[in-house]
């Protein structure tokens, strides 16, 4: 047995001392899967708002979808009933029968293919139920269509799969939605999935029945494309919401519903979500979910479980309040000649054209060349941090979140608009 020993001169006084005045370093080889993903632009354009508005700088931030509503009283009383009775063991790697049940009951759904508990898993975000399902699916080389925009986080949770993300751009012009003719003409032999947010992250946008219904007609005539609907959303429609779930219970065996607490019940940090599938397809992602985090918080069920059975009244006190902030926020926006604000149909973000001041020259005569660079301008000059749509995978536009407060929300737009006509 060989046995490293440390000179004499590495007391353990002396390497601890040595220790603490050094940064921790290696010669770390990243794997090809860690190499393939990076930590996202809105994470980095959030992070460095924070650290300037620390420093004392006066940021305001609109660059994270998080509601400022609170936690409703009852989901927390919830929660802390729970603690005191007992309910802080580990839980079902697939969720508590309750919690699963409760998700099945109240999921839109057609009434012959009604979810069962069986069919329903719950893990720490929606997040999770995304990587749990590609890990289970994806093959390396194998596609995911996409339309863009897209929320950031579907790139690379495909590219950690090793597989391909197929965008399919979706301008302004169409609503941001995807058409059954793109949808056709994307389709190869190794498309596995089609993942549609409805609504939408970043545009806002919102199918309805009939567009889901002529996309999924494409998938009647392709058996071996998979749907994945991220519906997280749901509960923030201007407009009717539908569900694919309703619309193609055809199709529902090779379909995966994902949705969760984060949005409709302020609940980001309580990181609960869920998938809604077949049940092999929900087994399957089961078992990747007990090798990584297994089951979700089960404070965090209890909680969710109050939110689902609790009353929904405050659902749409706070859909009325982001529709007025949304109203506000599209005005302010096209009060300016550069700027082209589409009205969302769901969600809590504007997606606005900024393609009018690319070209423009900033008072300090830098050349605004994209949408990185418009972005950048605006933190500079106006202290307002947005996300370039190119993160999205739409360049040209920017993404601007109004889940923030009135307040907030009319100066940051005075301040844009400010900024915006002083370019020339």
């Amino acid at each position: 047995m060989n046995f490293c020993l440390l000179p004499l001169k590495y007391t353990p006084k002396a390497l601890r001392k040595r220790m603490s005045n050094a940064h921790l370093s290696s010669n770390l080889v990243k794997s090809s899967r860690a190499s393939a993903v990076q930590l996202s632009e809105i994470v980095r354009i959030s992070e460095a708002a924070r650290a300037r508005r620390a420093a004392g700088e006066d940021i305001l931030s609109f660059g994270t979808g998080e509601p400022d509503f609170p936690t409703p009283p009852h989901v927390i009383e919830a929660a802390h009933a729970a603690m005191l009775n007992g309910e802080t063991t580990y839980p079902p790697t697939q969720g508590t029968a309750k919690l699963r049940q409760a998700i099945a009951k109240s999921a839109p759904a057609h009434p012959s293919v009604k979810p069962e508990p069986a069919n329903v898993i719950v893990s720490t975000g929606a997040k999770q139920v995304l990587s749990n399902a590609f890990l289970a699916t994806l093959n390396q080389d194998d596609e995911v269509i996409v339309p863009a925009p897209y929320w950031t986080s579907y790139e690379d949770i495909v590219s950690f799969c090793e597989a391909k993300m197929v965008p399919i751009a979706c301008s302004a012009t169409r609503e941001f939605k995807l058409s059954a003719d793109d949808l056709a003409n994307a389709i190869t032999p190794r498309t596995k999935w089609l993942l549609l947010n409805s609504p939408g992250n970043p545009s806002g946008a919102l199918y309805s029945a009939e567009e889901l219904n002529q996309l999924a007609d494409v998938l009647r005539e392709n058996s071996h494309v998979w749907l994945l609907a991220d519906e997280i959303y749901q509960h923030i429609s201007y407009s009717e919401f539908a569900s694919f779930l309703e619309i193609a219970p055809d199709i529902a065996n090779r379909m995966l519903i994902v949705n969760g607490v984060s949005k409709a019940y302020a609940m980001t940090g309580w990181r609960l979500g869920w998938g809604i599938g077949p049940t092999d397809l929900i087994a399957t992602m089961t078992g990747i979910q007990g090798q990584s985090t297994s089951g979700a918080s089960s404070v965090s069920q209890a909680a969710a479980l109050a939110a689902l059975n609790g009353s929904q009244d405050l659902i749409g006190t706070r859909l009325a309040s982001f529709r007025k902030r949304r109203d506000f926020v599209v005005a302010a926006l096209n009060a300016t000649d550069l700027l082209d604000c589409p009205t969302p149909g769901g969600a809590f973000y504007v997606f606005p054209s900024c393609t009018a001041a690319i070209g423009k020259i900033a008072p300090n005569n830098t050349l605004i060349t994209d949408d990185a660079a418009f972005c950048e301008y605006i933190l500079n000059q106006a202290k307002v941090a947005l996300v370039p749509g190119r993160a999205f995978g739409l360049p040209g536009h920017f993404r601007l979140s109004y889940a923030y407060s009135q307040q907030d929300l009319e100066q940051g737009c005075a301040r844009i608009n400010k900024a915006v006509a002083a370019l020339k």
